[in-house]
């Protein structure tokens, strides 16, 4: 079954800016194309939205302890381009970047933003989260969402907004190229659950990991990434039989 998920995903992705920068006006954030009418503007191709029973994203409060293995990030590669594809801001990657989770590699293909988060944590919202795509050799995707809250300037993303414009579909390459390892925290401590994309299709059979420990942002750097992408971010879906190991 999860095969088979994988395989319908590689063939219909459009999820937030993976494939294509361009106008999406048949889906959106607000009024009829919003996310509680995604299932009903393409009942075949966004079914999953409304009948998906492992949907993305979600409230992490009912834990398992777990011994969750060591997160094993190997980020050798650089963040390349960003620009704002008019549901999110995305940045694409470069080079080997390589997470491995259940002895498979997943490799990044690119990261993009949510303001507010989508995810919350023991009921709780963050200002922005940002969300890193990757797929293995088998068409399978990992997620790994990091958290910011408002704090300290960030310098890592600073460099991506001295290039972006607000200009949907403008591409534009970094001068400050970085490796997107760089956003992440010192301790990488994680919860873990199974679910899907938080965008049309909703494609289900994706692996979440969430960090624990969140990033900070400037006030400044959170207001302009909002200004640009609005409120972007899925309402939680209910877990129904699922657990968050921790």
């Amino acid at each position: 079954m999860k095969k088979a998920l994988s395989l319908i995903a590689a063939m219909t992705f459009s999820f937030a800016g993976v494939t294509g920068e361009g106008h999406h006006a048949e889906w959106g954030y607000t009024g009829k194309i919003g996310p509680e009418h995604w299932g009903d503007l393409k009942p075949k191709k966004f079914c999953m939205c409304k009948r998906g029973v492992n949907q993305s994203p979600v409230d992490l409060n009912r834990f398992i302890d777990a011994k969750l293995p060591k997160l094993k990030i190997q980020y050798a590669g650089i963040s390349h381009d960003v620009v704002n594809n008019g549901h999110t801001i995305k940045v694409t990657t470069q080079g080997k970047n390589v997470v491995e989770v259940d002895g498979i590699k997943f490799y990044l293909k690119q990261f993009h933003f949510h303001t507010p988060s989508e995810n919350k944590i023991e009921s709780k919202h963050y200002p922005m989260e940002a969300h890193f795509v990757h797929k293995s050799d088998n068409d399978e995707y990992l997620v790994i969402a990091l958290m910011f809250e408002e704090g300290k300037e960030n310098k890592a993303l600073q460099k991506m907004l001295n290039d972006l414009s607000a200009k949907v579909g403008e591409r534009r390459q970094l001068h400050e190229m970085f490796n997107p390892g760089e956003l992440f925290p010192k301790k990488l401590d994680y919860y873990r659950f199974e679910g899907s994309f938080t965008t049309p299709p909703c494609t289900e059979g994706v692996r979440w990991i969430v960090l624990k420990i969140p990033v900070t942002a400037s006030k400044e750097q959170i207001e302009k990434m909002h200004k640009i992408m609005g409120n972007n971010n899925r309402p939680v879906q209910p877990l129904k039989a699922r657990v968050i190991l921790r």
